[in-house]
């Protein structure tokens, strides 16, 4: 049995199987408006964001945050949309964790589409990658010497410009050899790092969501 204290909405940055392994707790699926005045009416008394819905429906309002606050429930949120919020929000006592709760915080990044994908309908899994997870991945590749300083800023300036659902690390290596940024060979090397290297921020942040929720519910 899940604690039922306890509510965490993901399913992007993390898969429900993988969050259960590290929190007993209730899982649903990225918040979107509403949800958070339904856990609430349910008694929970943390609640997890981490994922939520940003353009296909109304996202997750502050309102409705702000009343679990007010209630007394602590809500937590970092990953993604969780992040997002919780730099909102942090002053009025959401408490935001991870590095990209910290980017949104200090101005680092500052659009929706840093961290939104496009995913699958069924599963929640992503099939598009972030644009936070491309930035940090494609700093390690120049820290690897796959590519120069040069080559990451202007090729993580064209995936900026790739509608967020269209990202990905292959289409992101052929606009780069289509730019003339580097050769084929180069192309290949730098795929197949981000493929198997890739710096996954999202996930990271949303283990520690969940680390963090682990500590309150001792409290």
């Amino acid at each position: 049995m899940s604690d039922r204290r306890i509510v965490v909405f993901t399913g992007t940055s993390i898969s429900h199987s993988e969050a259960r392994t590290l929190l007993d707790a209730t899982y649903r699926p990225p918040v979107f408006r509403g949800n958070i005045d339904e856990v609430l009416r349910e008694g929970y008394r943390i609640i997890g964001i981490i994922d939520g819905i940003f353009f296909n429906r109304a996202a997750v309002a502050h309102k409705e945050i702000l009343r679990a606050l007010e209630a007394g429930v602590y809500v937590v949120g970092g990953g993604s949309m969780g992040a997002l919020r919780a730099s909102e929000l942090d002053v009025h006592g959401m408490i935001g964790v991870g590095r990209i709760y910290e980017w949104y915080r200090d101005g680092v990044i500052e659009d929706d589409d840093e961290v939104a994908v496009a995913t699958n309908p069924d599963t929640f899994e992503p099939v598009s990658v972030p644009m936070v997870n491309i930035r940090e991945t494609l700093k390690a590749a120049f820290m690897e010497g796959i590519i120069d300083h040069d080559t990451c800023i202007e090729l993580t300036a064209i995936v900026k410009k790739t509608q967020y659902g269209q990202r990905s690390y292959l289409g992101m290596v052929r606009d780069g050899i289509r730019a003339g940024l580097f050769s084929d060979e180069v192309g290949k090397k730098l795929l197949h790092y981000c493929r198997n290297q890739e710096t996954d921020v999202k996930k990271e942040d949303a283990i520690t969501v969940l680390n963090k929720i682990k500590e309150l519910a001792k409290v």
